[in-house]
């Protein structure tokens, strides 16, 4: 519907001027604002009530304010209001319309925020027609979590409620400006005769990998109304609105969280350097060459440093398991790299887990012919300091990595190579999807609605790169594979 077009209005209805009398009474027969119109002038009044009932607010629970950001965040000691000015955004609204005190130790069906109430009963002759169905919609509608299907920026959007289904029509100006299909958002909607706003809107855009904790919330839900056999219902959304809120919160705090780095095990990445007093590297390396999985002594020894008596000095060996349980088309993992010299061996690796592995390993192997001196462990930014060399040699792997990617024999190896590991993907245990693989989950509404949302981040995060020469896989085969639409442009 364009926004210029005419509002139907029948006689007896509240007149969309806002003046709070019947349309027979109010503006000359035959009038009819526009949908634009219509919204303008509820956004003025919706900004003056706002406007009002805040200096409301702060007058009369102003006192209180710090105890309904502690129940909005669930939390006693929330990152302090001052330092979340974005976040005031969906606060300010639930200070208004939703609070009410010890709400988190209440259960059932939501009425409305106190300060509203309070504010009605003082003003409630003084509020015009739109005012009163402004505060009507800001205290029974629930918030909820919506995803994006198509957007006209800066005028309008179609939004489904991934909790309730069903689609929308939005008018919305600013939020809509920077959003894309396959965003989220938690929101709550104003449903008025002549059309639907936004109420409120958290201030952050949700990533399309995020609606897989919506759906687990989905699913959480049903199970609650599961013995009343029917659909969840816009007064479940009110009734377990905290239960909705901490699943935004959750969600918040991923997403401002710092990234995690972890490696193939899954274990985040804290490099140890393992440090053993040994008598002889000869005995080492006999006790130890067994840990490099499918390579051989002489092999070992290639590059190995012997000395004038044609005695072992030192040598290097990688610690290799068979196979990869993250890639099923990996024929061997490499979990640490071992160093021997005289009277000493080194062992390096990139988490705890590993290092207390390598340690007993060692201790088994080499037993009282090895004494353990020290562990040393360290974040990826400690060892970036204690190492100016790895920006250098950083540098040099980008531009060889540009070189070989410049060739296209080269270049259609490495594709080759990536789109296998990629396709191997349906077939591994995400964690994400309960434990399951994708080809097992697309087997069921949520399921395939989680791989779905999970194949639209993927290809978002390869849109954002910058390098001409990168290569990237192709989602659309993993699409096919799993018997999958192909992505609406």
């Amino acid at each position: 519907m364009a926004l210029h077009a005419r509002v139907k209005i029948g006689r007896n209805d509240p007149c969309p001027c806002g003046s709070g009398e019947k349309y027979k009474h109010c503006c000359l027969p035959g009038y009819a604002p526009t949908i634009d119109q219509v919204w303008v002038r509820q956004h003025e009044e919706s900004d003056r009530l706002t406007g009002e009932i805040t200096r409301f607010a702060l007058r009369k629970f102003g006192e209180r304010i710090d105890e309904a950001w502690q129940d909005f965040n669930m939390l006693d000691v929330p990152k302090p209001l001052e330092e979340a000015a974005a976040e005031r955004q969906i606060f300010m609204p639930y200070f208004l319309f939703q609070w009410t005190p010890d709400a988190r130790r209440t259960t059932g069906r939501r009425q409305g925020g106190v300060v509203a109430r309070w504010y009605m009963l003082e003003k409630s002759k003084q509020l015009t027609a739109m005012q009163r169905m402004c505060l009507e919609q800001a205290t029974t509608q629930p918030l909820s979590f919506y995803e994006v299907v198509w957007n006209e920026p800066g005028e309008r959007m179609r939004v489904w409620d991934v909790l309730l289904g069903g689609e929308t029509e939005v008018i919305e100006r600013s939020g809509s400006r920077n959003l894309r299909q396959g965003d989220l958002l938690f929101a709550q909607i104003w449903h008025q005769p002549e059309l639907a706003v936004f109420g409120s809107m958290a201030p952050i855009c949700i990533p399309p990998d995020k609606k897989i904790e919506v759906i687990e919330l989905r699913k959480t839900l049903k199970k609650r109304i599961a013995k009343q056999n029917r659909d969840l219902a816009p007064h479940d959304l009110l009734r377990y609105a905290d239960l909705i809120r901490a699943t935004y919160l959750n969600i918040r705090d991923w997403l401002f969280a710092p990234p995690t780095l972890c490696n193939t095990d899954g274990d985040p990445l804290l490099f140890h350097t393992l440090t053993f007093r040994i008598e002889s590297a000869e005995a080492a390396f006999d006790a130890l060459a067994p840990l490099a999985v499918g390579h051989s002594r002489q092999e070992l020894l290639d590059d190995a440093e012997l000395g004038d008596d044609g005695k072992l000095r030192k040598v290097e060996i990688d610690w290799i398991k068979k196979g990869n349980r993250k890639f099923k088309t990996w024929d061997n993992t490499i979990l640490g790299h071992i160093k021997i010299s005289e009277g000493r061996v080194i062992a390096e690796v990139n988490s705890e887990n590993r290092a207390k592995r390598m340690c007993k390993e060692i201790e088994k192997r080499l037993g009282a012919l090895a004494t353990h001196e020290s562990t040393l462990a360290q974040t990826l930014d400690e060892m970036r300091k204690n190492a100016q060399q790895d920006a250098e040699e950083e540098e040099l792997h980008d531009a060889e990595m540009e070189a070989l990617l410049a060739d296209p024999e080269a270049r259609k190896v490495l594709q080759a190579t990536m789109q296998k590991q990629v396709e191997s993907w349906v077939h591994q245990k995400i964690p994400a999807l309960g434990g399951r693989t994708p080809l097992e989950a697309v087997h069921d509404p949520d399921g395939k609605e989680m791989v779905e949302a999970l194949l639209l981040h993927w290809e978002r995060r390869d849109e954002r790169s910058v390098s001409p020469n990168e290569i990237h896989p192709d989602i659309s085969a993993l699409r096919r594979l799993l018997n999958l639409a192909p992505r609406a442009s």
